[in-house]
């Protein structure tokens, strides 16, 4: 059975909500995986026995002692903190103890220690981070990096491509992914130096590129893939993000307004549920790690126990598409044929 390590400390509702996020999840695994919830047992035990009852559910412990705070320094954390959640979850993974690691907690801290406890898949200069961001034709693009790597090369925004296009393919079970590269202008003329070289490497390569996109074009859903460096990427993330408690406010306010729009707002409920459901990011749970030895979800530090499940899930369907080996088997390929 595949096991997958649950960083039951990390996150702003940490352990309630993340334990929560843990049970429902082994509750709906149908026996094909068991959460390991790791951090403080007798809390995350006390937590269980007073919201379920957890006989013959696919989980178990694992005791750590020390819990990275979400504003800590990454560096500083790994060296005070080796039996914190996050070390000790990680560790189970590279001991092969388990086969995959989600953690809401301090993103920084997850990538530095998943970069030196896990390693870099063969090949990989720099992992990278991709986050799953709706579109209006109701199906989602994956933007990558959205934050592992502030600089990069146009060697890094290429193999952040392959890796973004073999898991939305294993994802989605689509089998060429559609790749846009972030710029300012459609023109592949325009952009910085990075996009640029980027452009001409991705342009040279076997993926379904399709070339450079806008700002704009990111939710209108005009590809499954969009390729930038981290920084840019995080800012997009956070902006897309806002969105959600943007769009609630507005209706809200504008609802009520008048009487009758009240009573249309009753009549649309369902339609209203559908576009909160399309852009919360609790649906989407986490964001992959790519490029690690291993599979790691990195979940919103706000996850709600939906979350949670979901982040786990996303871990699981990268475990059971064996994600990695196909991103080994395709930048090893590349390497050849260069």
């Amino acid at each position: 059975m595949i096991k997958i390590a649950l960083d039951a400390m990390g996150g702003d509702n940490a352990p309630h909500d993340v334990v929560h996020g843990g049970i429902e999840a082994a509750r709906s695994s149908k026996d094909q995986f068991k959460v390991v919830f790791v951090g403080d047992v007798d809390r995350i035990k006390e937590e269980v026995g007073r919201h379920f009852h957890t006989q013959n559910l696919p989980i178990s412990f694992q005791a750590a002692s020390q819990v990275v705070s979400m504003h800590e320094q990454p560096s500083t954390a790994l060296k005070q903190k080796p039996d914190s959640s996050i070390a000790v979850g990680i560790q189970l993974h590279a001991d092969d103890q388990v086969q995959g690691f989600v953690s809401a907690g301090n993103t920084g801290a997850v990538m530095a220690k998943a970069l030196f406890g896990l390693k870099r898949l063969q090949g990989i200069r720099r992992p990278a981070i991709g986050s799953m961001l709706p579109t209006e034709n109701g199906t989602s693009t994956l933007l990558i990096d959205a934050g592992a790597n502030l600089d990069s090369r146009p060697e890094d925004l290429f193999q952040s491509a392959i890796m973004g296009s073999i898991y939305y393919s294993r994802l989605y079970d689509i089998e060429s992914p559609s790749v846009g590269l972030l710029s300012v202008g459609r023109e592949a003329s325009k952009g910085k130096k990075l996009v640029l070289r980027a452009h001409a490497l991705l342009k040279n390569s076997h993926l379904n590129f399709i070339g450079n996109i806008e700002g704009n074009d990111i939710l209108h859903g005009v590809c499954q893939v969009t390729v930038c460096d981290g920084f840019t990427g995080n800012i997009v993330l956070k902006t897309a993000e806002s969105l959600h408690p943007l769009l609630k406010v507005s209706i809200k306010r504008l609802i009520h307004r008048q009487i009758f729009s009240q009573i249309g707002a009753a009549l649309m409920k369902p339609t209203f549920d559908g576009m909160r459901k399309l852009f919360d990011y609790q649906e989407y749970g986490g964001a992959p790690l790519l490029g690690v030895n291993g599979s790691c979800i990195i979940a919103h530090g706000k996850s709600t126990p939906r979350a949670i499940r979901n982040a786990i899930l996303a871990g699981y369907k990268m475990i059971k598409e064996n994600v990695n080996e196909h991103i080994r088997r395709e930048i090893s390929a590349n390497e050849k044929s260069q």
